[in-house]
């Protein structure tokens, strides 16, 4: 694979060429096959070629390619977005601005913050990912490999540490923190919003403690701040619910969208209240390409496809093998080094233990790395890259889900001792 004309700042995780793909299934320009469990980081939750996606961007195509939405209206856009009025559960009716990625939608979701409160201020919280645009970077809580050398970055922002059952941050720490920052750092009246993922992706597939998302409600209530949820890599049914913020039974005042929202074309969005949504000036939110129209096709496929009935199935069968496969691996005679299984639903992790001959992250890379040799393709994630990211597409048939594990299991067995 030739990368000379490509910037060396890109980092890849395969040195591969993928060729081709059929939901779980991809082979490489010289044929061979592997089971996907990176899924474009999250993009492919229906898999490599959905039939009823193609057959959308298929009718698209023949009719209109594109339009920008804020010179000439078309309809995709405006289904889109009656359509997520009805798919994202909140109680209020939904205001949206569609985008082409998801630091596309963070950003917007700042300019509408901050317009709304006529405040600057953003807390967010360590080890969370939002993005790799100028503001979205400095919400990252992770510098490397995304803020070192860039100097000062659009702010004021603020970290909290991230409550998890996942990790040994419990809700009272998190809210003391949130007390001190109050107390010393910043008034709460300069506060704009609060940007948290209610499942972290880059972070290591943690799940938000619920009892500090509900104080968070509360909080952001009594000071007019926007709390806003990042299901850009959680929503779109990865964790076998539409959006993941059902699990914590908080709503947030606006929801990030993106990756799996139109099956691997480009779209996201920022969506909310409608007083928030309309703070800013006309002509203040817009994009060229943002909702394109055969993106908006394979949007509404995607919604119309994923019914309550068939996350739930998805999710339940994901989370009921991997959680199996689990517990054969972690016994500590046989791989020491597999810690434990993070995330909730289908969206899973493995955290990878330091030993007396490696650390949890060169565990985890060679894991990589023989895995590959064996046909599966994996993803790291977390500060310390020790986390296992399983992102197979919810669509994944069983017997590929199981092959797949399996493929894992055997390459762990080289690896151990």
């Amino acid at each position: 694979m030739d990368l000379s004309h490509i910037s060396g700042a890109l980092g890849i995780v395969h040195p591969l060429c993928i060729d081709r793909g059929r939901n779980a299934e991809v082979w490489d320009e010289q044929d061979r096959r592997y089971i996907d469990f990176v899924g474009g980081i999250g993009v492919l939750n229906l898999g490599h070629g959905h039939p009823a996606v193609i057959e959308a961007v298929q009718r698209q195509v023949e009719t209109l390619m594109h339009s920008a939405f804020n010179a000439i209206p078309h309809r995709g856009y405006l289904a889109v977005a009656k359509a997520l009025d009805a798919f994202v559960p909140v109680s209020y009716p939904l205001s949206c601005m569609l985008t082409n990625s998801g630091a596309e939608a963070t950003e917007n979701a700042l300019k509408v913050a901050r317009a709304a409160t006529g405040r600057q201020g953003v807390i967010a919280f360590d080890d969370g990912f939002h993005g790799r645009t100028l503001a979205a970077l400095n919400l990252n809580g992770k510098v490397k490999p995304y803020k070192n050398g860039l100097g000062p970055l659009p702010g004021p922002v603020y970290h909290l540490p991230f409550p998890s059952r996942d990790n040994d941050v419990d809700a009272d720490r998190a809210i003391a923190a949130l007390e001190r920052l109050f107390e010393v750092e910043v008034p709460a009246d300069e506060v704009a919003c609060i940007i948290v993922e209610p499942v972290q992706g880059e972070g290591g597939f943690r799940l938000l403690c619920a009892d500090f998302a509900a104080y968070l409600r509360s909080f952001c209530d009594r000071h007019g701040i926007v709390l806003i949820f990042d299901e850009i890599q959680s929503g779109f049914g990865r964790t076998g619910c539409r959006f993941a913020f059902t699990h914590l039974e908080v709503e947030p005042d606006l929801v990030l969208m993106g990756k799996s929202m139109a099956a691997g074309l480009p779209l996201a969005a920022v969506a909310g209240r409608r007083e928030l949504m309309d703070a800013i000036g006309k002509g203040g939110l817009g994009g060229t390409y943002s909702g394109n129209a055969v993106a908006c096709a394979a949007a509404k496929a995607v919604m119309d496809v994923m019914s309550e009935n068939n996350l739930r199935e998805w999710g339940d069968r994901q989370e009921r093998l991997i959680s199996d496969a689990h517990r054969r691996w972690q016994v500590p005679e046989r791989f020491p080094m597999v810690g434990k299984l993070t995330g909730i639903g289908a969206m899973r992790g493995i955290v990878f233990e330091d030993s007396a001959t490696a650390s949890g992250s060169e565990h985890l890379m060679a894991l990589l790395s023989a895995a590959r040799e064996a046909g599966v393709l994996l993803m790291p994630s977390g500060r310390r890259r020790n986390v296992l990211r399983l992102l197979p597409p919810l669509t994944t048939e069983p017997d590929i889900l199981n092959e797949g594990l399996g493929l894992i299991e055997r390459a762990l067995e080289t690896l151990s001792p």
